[in-house]
């Protein structure tokens, strides 16, 4: 018998799909069954309009204000009421934020199992995962249902999303929410200050090299600062760390101001995925490559030719002063501004 696949998606501020929730749907389309889509938001109609050609039977839609922002009550009530009316087998959401924390309730609701941080999905189906700090892969397949898949970015071929692709008639749920939790308003950091973007098309990672001492016999931290921060801004990529950087805080070094643990990647950290990857001052040894298994081009610069970079580890590595690369980088950055 085949499984009733609901596609499960929330909308952004403006109304549309993020990138990992049409890479959802890709995975959702490729198990076959019969394709159902559930949407939550405040509009969900153009959004449900961006995906219209997806092949699903049906889109079912829970929209409101009360669906705007991220709360537990209303987002785990609505997840639950479109399931029910799906009747779905299989559910394959994003694994963002939102979804992490009420999906979860709602399988154990209604009977099902849960299985998040999917990072693939073949016929069976089965689902990868890794565990042992991203050491082992297992490949996991269930009997029971309804079997809620959370699965990262990437996982497939997103799904093409267009302004308006055809009219669509979404059939939306009502669903009461009886929640004392109220949205007063966001706090976020300022838009230079975002270092973390999950759709750029580069990973930038710095080492702890950053914040030794160079040449002269001296640490140059501001001048890290300005030329990371400077790059950043120039290409928009996404800031990574090795664990031993941002560590250094805790020894009572001197760090780099705007790196936190959220920039880790690797053994303990983030497994990002994006098309290429760049690592400055880090010697590239297991616990930190592990996090680049999904990263398809790897360069580094260091100053160390029999760095863990050079076996075998990276595509290119440059044998340079990280301080002159990025400075030359950056120079011409701002020349084809």
């Amino acid at each position: 018998m085949s499984d009733t696949i609901l596609f499960l998606a929330h909308t952004e501020a403006d109304g549309s799909l993020s990138r990992i929730a049409l890479d959802a749907l890709g995975a959702a389309k490729s198990l076959g069954g019969t394709l159902l889509v559930g949407l939550i938001g405040s509009d969900v109609q153009a959004a449900a309009e961006s995906i219209a050609g997806c092949g699903a039977t049906r889109f079912l839609g829970v929209a409101g204000e009360a669906f705007a922002e991220s709360r537990y009550a209303s987002d785990a009530a609505a997840v639950e009421a479109l399931v029910k009316a799906a009747r779905a087998t299989i559910v394959i959401a994003p694994q963002t934020s939102r979804f992490a924390r009420c999906v979860a309730g709602v399988a154990q609701r209604l009977g099902g199992r849960i299985d998040s941080h999917v990072t693939a999905i073949g016929e069976g189906p089965q689902v990868s995962r890794w565990y042992y700090r991203q050491r082992m892969e297992a490949a996991i397949g269930r009997a029971q249902r309804p079997w809620f898949l959370l699965v990262e970015s990437g996982v497939a071929e997103p799904h093409p999303s267009r302004d308006r692709e055809e009219a669509v008639s979404v059939e939306l749920l009502a669903v009461e929410v009886s929640s004392h939790t109220r949205v007063v308003g966001r706090q976020a950091p300022k838009a230079e200050q975002q270092t973390i973007r999950p759709d750029a098309k580069l990973l930038f990672v710095a080492g702890a090299g950053w914040t030794k001492k160079q040449a002269d016999g001296a640490a140059h931290i501001d001048d890290a600062a300005r030329l990371i921060l400077g790059f950043l801004g120039a290409s928009g990529a996404s800031l990574g760390s090795s664990k031993s950087l941002v560590d250094l805080s805790g020894e009572g070094q001197a760090v780099l101001p705007f790196l936190s643990h959220m920039n880790q990647v690797g053994q303990t950290g983030a497994t990002p995925r994006h098309p290429k990857g760049l690592s400055t001052c880090c010697h590239g040894e297991e616990p930190h490559v592990v996090g680049w298994r999904f990263i398809r081009e790897r360069r580094a610069v260091n100053l160390d030719a029999n760095c863990g970079w050079a076996r075998g580890k990276a595509d290119v590595l440059y044998v340079a002063d990280a301080f002159a690369v990025m400075e030359r980088v950056n120079a011409l950055l701002e020349q084809t501004a």
